[in-house]
């Protein structure tokens, strides 16, 4: 599915899983993901990757507050407590 923000598309991917769903929104430079993904591997790839947990939605992944974030979206101005909203468009305006 293609979501636009703020003028901007993004792909927003959802996968069910047996027990849970796998969320994720990406750009052409950022990426916002549930709690399935793990950390250690967007830094390891130097991603602009942020997480968000509780989620079960594309909206609630936006409107979530962003738990943790590589040290790439980290330079973008990404901090844990933003929505994932905010988090997204700022690493994609970058």
């Amino acid at each position: 599915m293609t979501i636009t923000l703020e003028n901007m598309e993004f792909s927003a991917v959802t996968l069910p899983t047996a027990n849970s769903v796998i969320l994720l929104i990406q750009g052409q430079k950022a990426n916002l993901g549930c709690g399935y993904f793990s950390m250690a591997a967007a830094e390891k790839m130097g991603d602009r990757f942020a997480i968000a947990r509780g989620v079960g939605n594309t909206e609630e992944l936006l409107a979530a507050v962003i738990a943790e974030c590589s040290s790439t979206a980290a330079a973008c101005g990404v901090k844990p407590g933003m929505t994932g909203r905010e988090a997204l468009l700022l690493m994609e305006k970058a």
